[in-house]
């Protein structure tokens, strides 16, 4: 048995008529569903649970062509070839559950489409898997959260390209969409998207971790109410730090809970998260690219996690510091507004660094430069500055970083002053600023002509005889520290 859409129940033929199917109906995939629907797509829809897919037909069948299936079987029988299986579900064993169920059911060419927030190593994994059984597997990341998935996500498809000529007129049409360009492309084979996706949610992490220390900036140094701050954060939102995330701050600053208390204040501080993050920075480490912005963000969360770590230093060591004395309000706003913009430029710097490393690591030909395109709507860290970003590879593709771009270059040196008055007023105050303050550690480490790694590597050498290169001649080489100290040719 299985439902028609438009609102109705009935028994249908199994002749296939759906332009795509989607099975996992919780939040994200009913509202994913639901946006195909909207955009003219005859969409089969099917859940573990039948009850979700009956009320999604009850309550949002007028909105478009829904096929409904209580079986597995008959869902995909009612995809027309090649079938191409949108997968919504939790990502690890779930989706390997369903991913297993699916492929019998499969013919040559067939899709399936993982669009969960799923680590790239898994879909590569799937993608060789279901390649033996002549079938495409595709890790489409897509991101905007459950609004997103419904009004126009911003959709990084990682595939065949087969497989994206088959999707792209849906994933194309539910996208959001910036100047007339759609916010979907296809990133590159196998788990191009899912690596992109997981750099994105990495920087969203950083940007949000800036926003929370230039927010604790304000309220500790100058004694502002959250609504007060808030207000700040609204007329940021009209300059240069224009995005979705500082236009979010502002509402959550400025709101108030049922007792008229402020909101920020009656929440927990202990921070969530769901593991992206923390797959940015492992990955990071094993490609090699220091993202030490998106890594304090991360440890920040667990920081702030620990409750009965910091209730014990709290006994131990007061939480009180010498506030310094600010004489210029306005001064001290505009070097936090300055700071934060440096900060960020730093934090998306290293995420497209790691694109860029991930892309050459696995042969994915990444163009960082689309990928600053369909960031600029739908997904969590839209903003304005990302047409800088689209712009600066679109005129250099082979961009060493960001940050000696013009544009970037520019307001690295602008904030500069400001950036340093910040940090050091932090140090003073008591005030953590992990991502602030490692950003400009990096900075100051990239613009150094002489780094302290020369002390380490000989550190390295005279306890593992791990060897060094010297500055005056090619050759590796290791001193005898144990003998004469003289130098040898390294093997």
């Amino acid at each position: 048995m299985r439902a028609a859409g438009r609102g109705t129940f009935e028994t249908v033929s199994t002749d296939a008529t759906a332009d795509i199917g989607l099975t996992g109906l919780a939040t994200m995939g009913r509202n994913l569903a639901r946006n195909m629907a909207r955009h003219g797509h005859t969409v089969a829809v099917h859940n573990r649970s039948y009850a979700k897919t009956a009320a999604l037909l009850e309550e949002h069948g007028d909105e478009g062509d829904f096929v409904g299936s209580e079986s597995l079987e008959d869902f995909v029988a009612s995809i027309r070839r090649p079938r191409a299986v949108v997968v919504m579900v939790k990502a690890g064993e779930a989706t390997d559950a369903v991913v297993d169920a699916l492929v019998p059911l499969l013919e040559e060419g067939d899709i399936v489409v993982d669009a969960g927030n799923a680590h790239y190593e898994d879909t590569l994994r799937r993608q060789q898997a279901l390649a033996e059984h002549d079938l495409h597997f595709v890790g489409m990341g897509v991101s905007g959260g459950e609004v997103g998935a419904l009004e126009g996500p911003s959709i990084m498809v990682g595939g065949s390209e087969h497989a994206y000529e088959r999707l792209a007129p849906v994933v194309e049409a539910i996208a959001a969409q910036v100047d007339g360009t759609p916010c979907a492309a296809h990133i590159g084979p196998d788990g191009a998207g899912h690596f992109v996706k997981m750099v994105h949610n990495g920087i969203e992490y950083a940007d949000m971790q800036l926003i929370a220390e230039a927010y604790d900036l304000l309220r500790t140094l100058l004694g502002l109410s959250p609504a007060e701050i808030g207000e700040i954060f609204h007329e940021w939102n009209d300059g240069d730090l224009e995005s979705f995330l500082i236009e979010l701050t502002a509402e959550v600053l400025t709101h108030d809970d049922a007792d008229g208390r402020p909101f920020v204040d009656v929440v927990l501080d202990q921070a969530e998260q769901k593991g992206t993050g923390r797959w940015t920075v492992q990955s990071a480490l094993d490609l090699g690219v220091p993202v030490t912005g998106i890594a304090e963000a991360t440890f920040a969360r667990s920081v702030s996690g620990h409750a009965e770590q910091r209730a014990a230093a709290r006994e131990v060591f007061s939480s009180a510091a010498d506030v310094p004395t600010i004489e210029d309000r306005d001064q001290l706003v505009e070097d936090v507004r300055t700071a934060l913009y440096a900060c960020k430029v730093v934090a998306y710097a290293q995420g497209f660094d790691m694109i860029t490393e991930g892309s050459n690591t696995y042969g994915w030909d990444v163009d960082p430069g689309v990928c600053a395109t369909i960031w600029r709507g739908g997904c969590i860290i839209r903003a304005r500055f990302l047409d800088r970003i689209r712009e600066a590879y679109e005129q250099e593709p082979d961009l060493t970083t960001l940050m000696t771009q013009e544009y970037f270059a520019r307001a690295l040196k602008d904030g500069e002053a400001g950036w340093r008055r910040v940090v050091s007023l932090a140090a003073a105050a008591g005030v953590p600023v992990p991502a602030f303050g490692s950003s400009l550690s990096y900075f100051d480490a990239l613009r150094r002509e002489r780094l302290p790694a020369a002390l380490v590597q000989g550190l390295r050498d005279h306890f593992g005889a791990h060897t060094y290169q010297r500055v005056d001649r090619p050759g590796s080489f290791h001193t005898l520290w144990a003998s004469d100290r003289s130098e040898v040719d390294a093997p």
